[in-house]
């Protein structure tokens, strides 16, 4: 089975397990996380290097003890975009499904944003935007003289915040040529459409003067994703930025590049037809595998 065809399946997993999160609380920051699962599922069914264990980790506090040290991390800085990260966890085994069925609820493991305090495999806690490219920054320079690389995603409405200028700039100051940050270009924010509430484009253009090297890609073609990820240079000193372009909501005929499924609060008949939609995706998956 080539890893195009398992990620695919696996990322046709990881929306089913979204709307499954959906039906748990009502409601959720769905758009953005289903428009970056397929590069999220890349990473950690494909590029990552993740530390082996026997089954899911018993607690966030062991995972953070016993991983080994010299693994590659994944930062989601455009944290309200978690429930990616929470399905694609969960389909590679860190915790059990279960869980997600607690999305929402009083004391859950996976709350709004990422803590790392309670949920094993999350190295970041995340959420206020414009610090996870920072946060991923000193981590890379922390892990230099290993083979561990960082990667971050954020979102394209995130980019404004002045912090991420600062730390592209020292990024590139300090050579962390084992940081890649991954910027999910879908084009729209809570407010609206990106380039009407705070335009940031040409932003390769941008990155590239502070001193990046800059590629761009289909985010939602795990093909093209996967080949990229395999073709980025290690040992290199300018750190890596990748411009990937999706479309909010992928995976959802009904809320496809939407901008009022950005955070949706679903009808029971919506939420039936996402079911029926990522099950049918699902299977159709299973098949290729």
């Amino acid at each position: 089975m080539s890893a195009v065809t398992e990620c695919r399946y696996r990322a046709a997993k990881a929306r089913q397990h979204v709307v499954r999160m959906v039906r748990s609380s009502g409601a959720g920051h769905m758009g953005g996380a289903l428009s970056c699962i397929d590069m999220v599922t890349a990473l950690y069914f494909h590029t990552m290097r993740l530390p082996a264990h026997d089954g899911p980790w018993p607690d966030a506090a062991t995972y953070l003890r016993e991983a080994d040290p010299g693994r590659d991390r994944f930062v989601l800085s455009a944290g309200h975009k978690c429930m990616a990260q929470y399905a694609v966890l969960a389909e590679a085994g860190y915790f059990p499904l279960e869980v997600l069925d607690t999305y929402g609820k009083l004391g859950t493991k996976i709350p709004g944003h990422p803590d790392m305090w309670k949920l094993p495999g999350i190295e970041a806690n995340t959420g206020a935007l414009g610090h996870g490219t920072a946060i991923s920054l000193g981590m890379a320079l922390g892990l230099r003289g290993t083979d561990a690389r960082v990667f971050t995603i954020l979102g394209d409405g995130e980019l404004p915040e002045g912090s991420n200028w600062e730390a592209f700039a020292a990024a590139a100051h300090h050579r962390a040529g084992n940081l890649v940050a991954i910027i999910d270009v879908n084009g729209l924010q809570i407010s609206g459409p990106v380039t009407e509430v705070m335009n940031m484009e040409p932003i390769a253009a941008k990155l590239e003067a502070f001193g990046w090297q800059v590629w761009e890609v289909d985010g939602n073609d795990m093909a093209a994703v996967i080949e990229l990820f395999d073709a980025l240079p290690v040992g290199t000193e300018k750190p890596q930025a990748i411009i990937a372009r999706t479309v909010k909501s992928k995976g959802l005929s009904f809320a496809e590049g939407r901008v009022e499924y950005h955070y949706w609060k679903p009808k029971p008949e919506q939420l039936a037809q996402a079911e029926a939609e990522t099950q049918a995706a699902v299977s159709e998956a299973e098949v290729q595998r």
